[in-house]
């Protein structure tokens, strides 16, 4: 496993027909037949999902209405998948077509008797995420913006440099990445990302499907769901409030994407990151989960940030979440207005130019 895999993958199975999706009028998803799975538990799938807010959208999107990228592919992160419907619904106002991708055994695409969220190998996405590329670029016809959150953030990063590459980003239709709170580092003291990390190879060699002893906390997912302290609704099965067991294969996986990372990447297009101003951990539930990231160290965020080869804008966030999108009313307003405002930016962007 290296995470080096070829960007193209194998051909796939001829893809699902667009179907209504549990989020209700305007969201319909596709199931991306992947297989069998290399990581040996059965048939897998990948579910894309798409917003249509009106009739109209079914066509064509000219980007010139956009100013830029005419469509946006969104990845969500660990013990996670698409929900963000505000998300979506902001893009689509400003003209975008938007989608997202339920990755193999997560939300949608998770079927019976598989490890939720394993993959052996980060690399092994492409297959999805190239084939999503496909299809956005055959609706649309113009440039794709890459969203990723977390862990997603991370897979977009090591995906975009592969495709840059294989023969470069922009020629495969990209316009640039959008980060919110990727997962650049094992968060933790150094002796974790040390010694840890080759205890977390060893075991994630022999034993990848061992469930490892790490304490669980529900705080940030009491901070979220309506059923707790949040003004969220989603499945619980999907995105349960403790979070899935982590596996030592799949954290395996995580360490070496996260070692080619640090090793510097080249994504070929202009980033956006956003993120927490603080970090706070938490076991339970308190206030404090609300305004900070308690998932992950923001100082690992920053620290790791210009590993991404191309432009990038770092944009901290006071008072938002591990996920800035749903942060509290008015750090949420904060990050999309900072997103609409890198958007209007790279519509005028030229490579190789100061603008």
């Amino acid at each position: 496993m290296t995470n080096e895999s070829p960007a193209a993958g194998s051909t796939l199975r001829p893809a699902d027909t667009w179907q209504p999706d549990v989020l209700g009028d305007g969201y319909e998803y596709r199931t991306l037949d992947l297989g069998t799975d290399p990581d040996g538990e059965g048939e897998i799938v990948a579910t894309l999902v798409r917003h249509l807010p009106d009739s109209g959208a079914t066509g064509t999107v000219d980007s010139s209405a956009t100013g830029t990228a005419a469509a946006v592919l969104y990845l969500h992160g660990f013990t996670d998948y698409f929900f963000q419907r505000h998300v979506a619904e902001h893009l689509t106002a400003r003209g975008h077509r938007f989608y997202a991708l339920d990755l193999r055994k997560c939300g949608r695409s998770l079927r019976a008797n598989q490890t939720p969220h394993f993959i052996g190998d980060l690399a092994l996405y492409d297959r999805e995420l190239n084939e999503s590329l496909r299809l956005i670029a055959a609706e649309t016809q113009g440039e794709v913006l890459v969203m990723g959150h977390s862990t997603g953030g991370l897979v977009a990063s090591l995906w975009l440099d592969r495709l840059q590459r294989a023969g470069g980003t922009a020629a495969a239709g990209i316009s640039g990445l959008v980060l919110n709170s990727p997962w650049f580092d094992l968060q933790g003291p150094a002796y974790v990302r040390t010694v840890g990390t080759q205890l977390i190879n060893t075991v994630g060699r022999f034993r990848a499907k061992s469930a490892l002893p790490l304490s669980k906390s529900s705080a940030y997912g009491d901070s979220l769901h309506h059923s707790v302290a949040g003004e969220w609704d989603y499945d619980l099965d999907w995105k349960p409030r403790q979070g899935f067991p982590v596996r030592a294969g799949w954290l395996r996986a995580i360490r070496l994407g996260q070692a080619r990372l640090h090793r510097g990447l080249d994504i070929g297009v202009p980033a956006l990151l956003l993120r927490s101003k603080l970090t706070q951990f938490a076991r339970e539930y308190g206030p404090a989960v609300d305004v900070a990231d308690a998932v992950l160290d923001v100082a690992q965020i920053q620290r790791w940030a210009g590993c991404l080869g191309d432009r990038t804008t770092i944009v901290p966030i006071d008072g938002a979440r591990h996920d800035v999108f749903l942060s509290a009313e008015e750090p949420r307003t904060e990050a999309f207005r900072e997103l609409d405002s890198w958007l209007d930016w790279l519509a005028t962007y030229r490579p190789g130019t100061s603008a």
